[in-house]
Order: C-alpha cells, then structure tokens, then sequence
C-alpha cells in the first residue's frame, strides 16, 4: 500500500504513480478525492475513495479496488484547490514515471504515421516537429481554463497533429526529432492526432536540426 504523506511538490507524481498503476486520469484521481471529501465516498474507474476526516490541517483519503487497501493520501486544502487549476498531465513527464512506462514496454515497435487510424492506442512513434502553432486557450471538463497546441509532426510517409497541455508546449522544438510512447490516435473535427493520455511519454532523440522560434 501507498503512504502519501509528501510534499505537495510530490504529491502529484504520486497521483501520476497511481494513475499508471490503475489505468486511470492523474486529473480523473484529484476529481475523485474532491467528490470524496465532499461526499464522504468516491469512486475513480475500478477504484474507490474513502474521506478519513482531517489530522492537523491535513485531509486523509483512503483508496480501495475491492477491498484491499491501495494508497492513503494526506492532502492539505490547498493542493487540492491550486489542482483543480493544472494541466495532470504534466505529472506524467516526470523521470519516475517515464521508468515505469518504460519498464512496462519493454519490446518497442514504432509505427509510421501512414500506419495510423483513429482509435488505436499503445502508439510508438519517431517523427519532426514541422511546426507549431500559438497555443490556444480552452475550457476543460474540470470547469477550468488550460493552454493547448496542436503541433504538426511527420515521418517519410505523412503528416499528423499532435496535442501538447500547458508544460507539454514548451518541451520541443521546430526541427527536433522526438520519440513518442504509449500515446494513442483520436478523431477530433473530422482530423486524425496523436494524444499523449494518461501513459505516454514524448521525449526530444535530436536537436541537431532545431529551428529556431
């Protein structure tokens, strides 16, 4: 079982630990453990949320799947109230949670961008970044407000957008090479783009063409 009693500039890596572990949203748990302490009980996918009550200004949640116990978490008010304000997938770029997902795809096979279709899932890809648009500012399911870009990025064999939060923006660069994870393929207005979800990682193989911005 999980004893979270970290710092809150931790905490968050930890949701993204449990996230993985249960295959569910860093953002789908915080909501979880807000529901809780408002209703005294939640559930999150296959979890559940228990609301202990406070300890020194701290609030205690237990979290279950079945009846075992799976993680405690003590959070002041505050980290709840600033996360319901953050992009949770930037929890999942952290160095602990990229071992992880690695440790989980072992046997990489890396698709082309023309092998591509709507609804696939456990992408891996190598592409360019070819360009990246001004961020735009949208509404989220949380009732708050988030940056979101859709870079173009393409290999030998076509082009496809691909959908960066908040921090996920100012991680790459027209020109790099980048090596995708575990992402998967969404329809959205008619058009094809890749989404990181709550297990993919991106991370920069070559900066060596950069073009600067």
């Amino acid at each position: 079982m999980l004893h979270l009693r970290q710092k809150k500039s931790t905490l968050g890596e930890h949701l993204a630990l449990v996230s993985v572990r249960y295959n569910v949203y860093p953002a789908e748990v915080v909501q979880a453990l807000i529901d809780a302490r408002k209703n005294g009980k939640s559930t999150c996918g296959e979890l559940s949320v228990d609301y202990r009550g406070k300890a020194k200004e701290e609030m205690i949640f237990l979290i279950k799947k079945d009846d075992s116990v799976v993680a405690q978490f003590r959070v002041d008010e505050d980290f709840l109230t600033r996360s319901s304000d953050t992009t949770f997938e930037n929890y999942m770029a952290t160095d602990k949670i990229r071992k992880k997902i690695a440790r989980q795809n072992t046997d990489t096979v890396f698709s082309t961008i023309s092998d591509l279709r709507s609804g696939m899932r456990h992408i891996n890809l190598k592409a360019k970044v070819q360009e990246i648009p001004k961020p735009a500012q949208v509404h989220t399911q949380f009732g708050n407000t988030a940056m979101v870009v859709n870079a173009i990025i393409g290999d030998d064999t076509g082009t496809i957008k691909l959908c960066l939060w908040e921090g996920q923006i100012n991680t790459i660069n027209i020109g790099e090479t980048i090596e995708i994870q575990n992402a998967q393929v969404c329809l959205f207005r008619g058009e094809k783009q890749i989404r990181l979800g709550k297990n993919g990682t991106l991370n920069v193989i070559d900066t060596t063409q950069t073009i600067a911005q």
